[in-house]
């Protein structure tokens, strides 16, 4: 497994109201994941969804004005249900890797630790994640962008919380 560098990465930490068996399945089911992952507003389409180290998950979201952005987790880790570790890219509709459509100098791989522990019925999720292999420019360009990815990340676990809620 590829290490990143803690400095440089993003840590969250987030409690949801439900079992980690339910919030592991909502990662790792097509079904499941294709009702929250992604921003506000914008519909996930899974092409596939491979669950084993060096699997793929592929998919499109659209946006309400109809862009299209591809994107794909390959999968390193998975240990059920308390662990995922996955390589997130931009990808085109085949699943290789491209540039992000918001920068020239976006980092083209993520890594992202998920973790998922369970007392008394709730989950706490923590996700770490930060670029591998990344050049200098990349890595200031995530660092630049890191409060936007955060406040990403908060809109769309406030959608796997709705999720679970339903669940």
């Amino acid at each position: 497994m590829s290490e990143f560098d803690t400095t440089n990465g993003l840590v969250i930490t987030r409690v949801f109201n439900a079992p980690r068996e339910l919030v592991f399945k909502a990662w790792t089911e097509p079904e499941r994941l294709a009702q929250w992952w992604g921003p506000k507003g914008f519909a996930l389409e899974i092409s596939k969804l491979d669950l084993r180290p060096g699997g793929m998950f592929l998919g499109s979201q659209r946006s309400p004005e109809g862009f299209v952005m591809w994107g794909k987790f390959v999968y390193q880790e998975i240990t059920p249900p308390e662990k995922l570790v996955f390589i997130q890219s931009f990808s085109d509709e085949e699943g290789n890797t491209v540039r992000a459509p918001f920068s020239p100098v976006w980092p083209l791989e993520i890594i992202n630790e998920l973790t998922l522990t369970e007392h008394e019925g709730k989950t706490t999720l923590t996700l770490r994640g930060g670029p591998i292999n990344a050049t200098e420019d990349e890595l200031k360009a995530f660092e630049g962008m890191k409060p936007m990815v955060q406040q990403g990340f908060v809109g769309t676990f406030d959608q796997l919380e709705a999720f679970l809620a339903q669940s």
